[in-house]
């Protein structure tokens, strides 16, 4: 997980914030996000704008900490990032 993701307290949560070059490229990480979110059984608030989307990773329902669940999504995400600019050429 990057040093990126903020850590926020009551809640508990992880928040962080992706840049794009434009909205097909956020799209694109959007697209596949929304994929691993599923596999992992997570669903983070997602709020985006035209270049930007920000991410907020909370705590399970039953429990006030989060735990590696939670920044094993966020790690996930951080490899999708990558991904996608390596793919793009960058």
């Amino acid at each position: 997980m990057s040093e990126q993701w903020q850590e926020r307290n009551r809640p508990q949560r992880l928040e962080r914030r992706y840049d794009f070059e434009d909205y097909s490229s956020l799209r694109d990480f959007l697209d596949r996000a929304a994929e691993v979110s599923e596999r992992e059984g997570l669903f983070p608030d997602m709020g985006f704008g035209r270049d930007y989307v920000n991410i907020t990773i909370h705590t399970d329902e039953d429990c006030d900490t989060l735990g590696e669940t939670q920044r094993r999504l966020a790690t996930q995400l951080d490899a999708l990032l990558e991904t996608g600019a390596q793919a793009s050429g960058d």
